[in-house]
Order: C-alpha cells, then sequence, then structure tokens
C-alpha cells in the first residue's frame, strides 16, 4: 500500500514527449484520489543501518478524507526489550490534518498523557523514531501547492513517467524547496520521489515498490527512503491494509486516541 494510501499522484503542464498531460484533469484525478480515502494499514517502520543492523517499529496508519480535510492517525510501538530499544521510547500516536488551504496540523499523542500537543512548525521536519521520515513527510501536503509544472517524460525503472516538479509557495508551509515526483504514465501513481530540503541537508529519496490494485485504488507494499550522501535508509513495509476501511469522524476523537495505554 502506498505510504498513508491517503496522498495520491498529480501532473500537470506540458509533457516533453508524445505523452500529452492535461494539467487540470491530472490535478482533478490526483485530487480526486486524495478525496477518496478510507483507508487502513498496519506493518513496520525499519531503520536499517549502514552496517546492516534493523530497527523495526510496529506501525499503523488510519486515514479518512472528510469535507475539506484530510485526517491520518498513525500509531508507532517501539520494541519493549532494552537489546532493540536502548532508549527505551514510549509508544505514540500522531494525528496529522490536510487541508487543501494550507491549515495543515500535527498533533502528538503519549501514553497518559492528558491532553495531545500541538507539533510546531518548526519540529515538523524533525525524525520520527530515528528514521529518515520526518513528519511533514506523512503530511504530504505537495500536491495541493499551487505552483505545479511538469518537468519532462522519463524512465524509472520498467516504468515510462511524467515527472512532477511541485514548489510551496504563499501559505503553503513546508522545509522543503520543491517535491519532484515520477508518476507512472499509465496509472498515474508515483513510484518514486524527491524532496529537496531547505536547509543544507541532502535531498530525500523515496522509492514505492510492490504496487498492487484493489478495489480500483493503487498502493505500494513497500516505501524506502533515503538521504542522498547518508549512510542507512528507513524502509516502510505494509503488511495489511484496506482502501476501504469504513472509518468515521470517531475513529480520530481525542478522546479516543489519549485512551491508549502504553501496554504489551
Amino acid at each position: 500500500m502506498r505510504l498513508a494510501s491517503f496522498v495520491a499522484a498529480a501532473m500537470l503542464c506540458v509533457a516533453t514527449s508524445a505523452h500529452a498531460v492535461d494539467a487540470r484533469a491530472a490535478i482533478a484525478i490526483a485530487r480526486q484520489r486524495v478525496e477518496a480515502t478510507d483507508s487502513r494499514a498496519s506493518g513496520h517502520l525499519v531503520r536499517v543501518n549502514a552496517n546492516g543492523k534493523r530497527v523495526s517499529n510496529a506501525f499503523t496508519l488510519e486515514a479518512h478524507w472528510f469535507p475539506g480535510v484530510l485526517r491520518a492517525l498513525i500509531e508507532i510501538v517501539p520494541p519493549r526489550t532494552p537489546a532493540e530499544n536502548a532508549n527505551q521510547d514510549a509508544r505514540v500516536s500522531i494525528l496529522l490534518e490536510m487541508r487543501p488551504n494550507g491549515q495543515n496540523t500535527i498533533q502528538i499523542f503519549r501514553p497518559h498523557e492528558s491532553a495531545p500537543a500541538l507539533l510546531p512548525f518548526d519540529k515538523w521536519s524533525e525524525s520520527v523514531f530515528g528514521s529518515d521520515f520526518n513528519y511533514e513527510d506523512f503530511l504530504q501536503p505537495e500536491f495541493y501547492w499551487q505552483n505545479q509544472t511538469i518537468l519532462r517524460s522519463d524512465k524509472f525503472g520498467v516504468h515510462d513517467c511524467d515527472v512532477l516538479k511541485s514548489v510551496p509557495e504563499g501559505s503553503n508551509r513546508s522545509h522543503y524547496v520543491e517535491v519532484q515526483t515520477w508518476l507512472d504514465h499509465n496509472i498515474n501513481y508515483p513510484v518514486y520521489v524527491e524532496k529537496t530540503p531547505k536547509d543544507a541537508a541532502g535531498v530525500k529519496e523515496f522509492t514505492y515498490s510492490g504496487l498492487t490494485q484493489s478495489g480500483g485504488v493503487w498502493a505500494a507494499r513497500q516505501v524506502g527512503v533515503k538521504v542522498r550522501g547518508r549512510p542507512g535508509l528507513t524502509l516502510l513495509l505494509i503488511e495489511h491494509g484496506s482502501t476501504r476501511a469504513n472509518l468515521n469522524i470517531r475513529d480520530f476523537s481525542p478522546e479516543k486516541i489519549s485512551h491508549f495505554e502504553d501496554q504489551p
């Protein structure tokens, strides 16, 4: 399943080959995909160090589009043994809300805390559980940014793609200068993404593999992310999931989220 299965591809402007891209139609398809989101997934978030050692955290995701807002709830549960979890990190829930107008929010819920903490924007670029994903990577607002351009047609592995460049402007808050997405011509689904940070950090490379279709919805079973020039990588492995989860607003209520306990 595609990470969060809730973020869809968009492609627009001028194509550089015989494969023609209609910008408005492509944007409509992309946003229609986002606004049809009703997904549940579970698996593991795995950090692979330079020496090959793996640190694996259990991962669950629920995402649903409500009128004017995409809500995504992520829960990460670290290993309970000291050997695998040297810092004894506690499980955490993250509630992300993405709005087309750019008024996005991220809240953090921790066990036994009376209220969630609103994550300030300057912390959106921080690593999630020591992985190569940051909080903004799970929010993924770039498909609603106003500045969108198709750069060229390109090949990625066996996929013939359009390369979409997304640039934040105005009210589009982001720690990235730009995001480039390789969209498969046939299914309009991303197979590769490059995100360029505003700071001096290396470009982040996201690779989507194990593409499957269920109920007309495309998804990836694995998302790999690597920071260019830095050893190691992170894998998001989706082991179970549904693109028709029948979620409702109660599944994302702070009261329900806050009730989870840090149990084995």
